[in-house]
Parts: C-alpha cells; sequence; structure tokens
C-alpha cells in the first residue's frame, strides 16, 4: 500500500499575493519561496472573504482550520468548537502525527486536540518579535500562565491580555518558529505521517528583522504602487483601525518607500527560515514524500488606495499566494480559477487519503491541480466588518460601503478586475454600467441572505441598523 504524504503547512500573516519573486515580483527576494511555487502547483486568484471584525486573522486562521466560511464561524473564529472539526484532529484521526508551532489564533482548546505535540506556540495577534511570549505543548489545553512581560504585565501594548510560560529573549519569532521545526523534524524518530502547521508572525508589524536583511533592499529603489494615495477617496469609518494609524494622514510616497522596504525585509527573513526547513526535511530523507502548502492569512495595502492595513475589500487586502508542491502535484503549473482559504481543509484531505467531515463547507481544489477547468465559486462574496460588503461575478467586483460618515450614508464602487487589477478606475457612475449594477446589487443581496451575513451582528448593523456602526476599533490582527 502507497504509504501517505507527510504534509508541511507553512502560513505567513499579513502577506500580499504580490510578494513572491517567481510570481513576477522582480523587486523582492525568495528564493526558498520560489522553489515551492515552481516546483509546484501556483494558484493566482487565492482569496478571504474578508473578514466579521478588524483581527482579520483571527476569522481566516480558524477558516483554514475548520473548512468551514465566515459566517460559518463561533464569535469571528476567537474560538472552534468541539463539533467544528479541524485539520489536525482529521489527519490524527487518520494515522498522522500532528505539530503544531507559531500564531494559533483560535482558542487554547482547539489547538490541544488538532496537535499531538508542539512547541514555541503564540496564542494571540500580534507582538514584539524579539520577545514573543509562548507556550509548550499543553495536551490539556488549559496552558496556565506562568509569565509576565516585566514591561506590560501580562497584556500586548495593554490592550489585548497575552498567556505565556516563557520567552526566549533576543530571538526573532520568525527564527524561533524555524528552529522549533527544524528540531521537531530532525528529532523525530516515527515512521507515522506528520501533519506540520508552521505559523508564522512576519511580516506582521512591528516589521523588525535582522540587519542583514535591511541591507538587502535600497528605500529609493522601492517603486511606490501604482494605485499610491495619500487618502481614500472618501471617510467609509477605517481611519481608527488599527493598522491605519501606522503612517500619518496624507501619506507621502517616501514614507510608503520605507514601510515596503521594511516588509520585503521580512518577507526575505521569512523566506531564509522556510529554507532551513526544507534543508531538514532534505536531511533526514523526508522532501520527496512531503506536500508543502504555502499561503497567508490576508494581505495588506500598505500606501494602496491610501490605506496601510487590510480595512477594506480591495485586491491587496484580500487575495493571497498559494502554492502547494509535492508528490502527484504537477510542476510549474498555474491555475487562474478562484479559490478560498476554506478550500484548502477538502483538498488536504483528498491528498491524505482521508474522509471529509460533514462539519466541512469548503470544496476541493484537487481537480484544479490535475488539470479540471472547473469554476468552484461562480461569485465570491466578501465582508470587511460592518462597514462594506463585496461581490465579485466575473471579470467585475461590486463594493458597498454603508456608514454615517458617508454623505448618503452609502458609496457603490465597481471595478473590472480583469482589466484593471489594481482598482483605479471606479466605473460606477458610466450610464452603460447602470444594468451591471442593479444585477450585482440584487446578487449582493440575495448572497448576504444565503450566507447568513443578515443574521450576523455586523450584518445586521450594515443591513439595518447603519446608525449603530461602531467607527471605533482596535482591532489586533
Amino acid at each position: 500500500m502507497k504509504k501517505k504524504p507527510n504534509v508541511l503547512f507553512l502560513l505567513a500573516d499579513d502577506m500580499r499575493y504580490d510578494t513572491i519573486h517567481a510570481m513576477g515580483n522582480d523587486a523582492i527576494i525568495t528564493p526558498n519561496l520560489d522553489s515551492i511555487f515552481q516546483s509546484g502547483t501556483a494558484f493566482t486568484n487565492s482569496y478571504i472573504p474578508g473578514g466579521t471584525c478588524a483581527a482579520i486573522c483571527m476569522p481566516s486562521r480558524a477558516m483554514i482550520n475548520t473548512g468551514r466560511g465566515l459566517y460559518g464561524l463561533n464569535d469571528n473564529g476567537s474560538y472552534i468548537p468541539g463539533e467544528h472539526i479541524t485539520l489536525g484532529e482529521t489527519f490524527q484521526k487518520n494515522g498522522y502525527d500532528t505539530f503544531g508551532v507559531g500564531k494559533w489564533h483560535n482558542g487554547f482548546e482547539s489547538f490541544a486536540r488538532s496537535f499531538s505535540c508542539g512547541s514555541e506556540i503564540f496564542f494571540g495577534g500580534m507582538y514584539d518579535h524579539w520577545k514573543v511570549p509562548v507556550y509548550d505543548y499543553d495536551d490539556t489545553g488549559e496552558y496556565v500562565n506562568t509569565y509576565n512581560d516585566v514591561m506590560n504585565p501580562g497584556y500586548n501594548n495593554n490592550i489585548m491580555p497575552v498567556r505565556a510560560n516563557h520567552v526566549t529573549w533576543g530571538k526573532h519569532s520568525t527564527d524561533l518558529f524555524a528552529d522549533a521545526a527544524c528540531n521537531w523534524i530532525r528529532d523525530r524518530e516515527s515512521d507515522d505521517p506528520f501533519y506540520m502547521y508552521v505559523a508564522y508572525m512576519a511580516p506582521h508589524d512591528p516589521r523588525t528583522v535582522p540587519q542583514e536583511f535591511f541591507d538587502m533592499y535600497r528605500v529609493e529603489d522601492i517603486e511606490v504602487p501604482e494605485n499610491f494615495a495619500g487618502e481614500h477617496p472618501f471617510d467609509y469609518g477605517q481611519k481608527n483601525v488599527r493598522d491605519e494609524r501606522l503612517e500619518e494622514y496624507p501619506r507621502k510616497p517616501e514614507a510608503i518607500q520605507k514601510h515596503i522596504r521594511d516588509y520585503y525585509a521580512m518577507i526575505t527573513h521569512l523566506d531564509a527560515s522556510i529554507g532551513r526547513i526544507l534543508d531538514a526535511l532534505k536531511e533526514k530523507g523526508l522532501f520527496e514524500d512531503t506536500i508543502i502548502l504555502f499561503t497567508a492569512d490576508n494581505g495588506l495595502s500598505l500606501g494602496q488606495h491610501g490605506l496601510m492595513g487590510k480595512a477594506s475589500l480591495y485586491e491587496h487586502d484580500i487575495k493571497l499566494p498559494l502554492a502547494i508542491s509535492g508528490p502527484d502535484i504537477p510542476k510549474n503549473r498555474k491555475v487562474d480559477e478562484r479559490i478560498f482559504l476554506s478550500d484548502i481543509y477538502p483538498t488536504l484531505c483528498e491528498y491524505a487519503g482521508a474522509s471529509v467531515p460533514d462539519s466541512v463547507k469548503g470544496v476541493s481544489f484537487k481537480p484544479l491541480i490535475d488539470g479540471a477547468k472547473n469554476t468552484l465559486h461562480e461569485s465570491m462574496y466578501y465582508t470587511f466588518k460592518d462597514k462594506v460588503r463585496g461581490l465579485r461575478e466575473g471579470d467585475f467586483k461590486l463594493l458597498l460601503y454603508r456608514s454615517p460618515r458617508l454623505p448618503s450614508g452609502e458609496r457603490i464602487q465597481l471595478f473590472n478586475v480583469k482589466e484593471d487589477p489594481f482598482e483605479m478606475t471606479d466605473l460606477s457612475e458610466q450610464t452603460e454600467m447602470k444594468p451591471i449594477i442593479s444585477k450585482m446589487m440584487a446578487s449582493l443581496k440575495a448572497q448576504a441572505e444565503t450566507n447568513g451575513d443578515m443574521k450576523h451582528e455586523t450584518g445586521d448593523r450594515f443591513w439595518f441598523h447603519i446608525d449603530q456602526i461602531d467607527d471605533e476599533c482596535w482591532g489586533f490582527k
């Protein structure tokens, strides 16, 4: 009987779709990610559906680990209830050793049942990369706090509680997590297949890395994005989201160049750490038998459309890099069909020969990898809190904003994403577009009903109680 493949899942934090050299960004240095994208199948249209809270990574990571859609989560993904079978649980039930390392933003108990072992586990959204408060694995799921940050006792920036039992001062989170992954690979003696989940905190801010990676880029060589703007063309209540406070208004090109330089440096540092994990697999003779999947939890604006974070439904915030390589996966292929991150779960189940639990709602994209031309998602429904709703049908994307800050309470944008990938030309005022807008608005509302948006508190405010929309948002992502 053919041995089941090992699975290595690599997850970046805040890494936009256009940050891989092999996928067309000549300004960035990513040799190890290039090898994954070129030796496997890359998806050019991988998306998240946005988020119901400002901490976009929380529902995003819950969708990955449950295979459920945005409105099928509990409490925005802050915890995963027992009836939602996690990807790690499914691998365990199918004879896999499961190892988790890094950021887990979805509750203590769900981590314990997802993984049979783990190391350097961070239960939170963000922190200083050089002193990350982390846990050793605790199979009880209790994760008792035995460490207090002497600068901010028990708290991240005095806002978000952080629990931990140790800190490795002076080691960057990227290296901390990669070292733990490499050590587990090298020390492991079992012949059982493994599922390894390595969830980075990079390239999320604060954007700091060892100096050698900053030195690889010159600020003056960084190109300002085509869709750069000093401010967003209208205020829809996004200005108080935490990320938007990372740079003053109006945004200045030279400031954005530095932000992007730092962002690229973090990605190159992350890439180097991935190279070390790949080397550890090769040293143990495991590389050829391992499926490797790389993606991110969300994108990032960094000056595009006058935004800094991911408080929008533009492509730069919801579109992600995604590639899968390994045994039986076509090499150097690109797939243009659209997928959601929730589709990863059933896809990996197919490769592992595992039955997909009934709680999973995603759709496997293995047929697309094998060459099928199926359309998994005829339309894609997008959400950002109680501020924006979006719909993609064919080449068009409709965005509907609702906020007391808008002159009439709402605003529409329409883009042809295929012809205008930077979403710079709003077509909503063009007379010939009115029939398309009318059709898409009807579809948007139907999708809101189908997806369960109108029964969610953010959807209730967006669709029915605009006066209750909260413009203050201090989310950690």
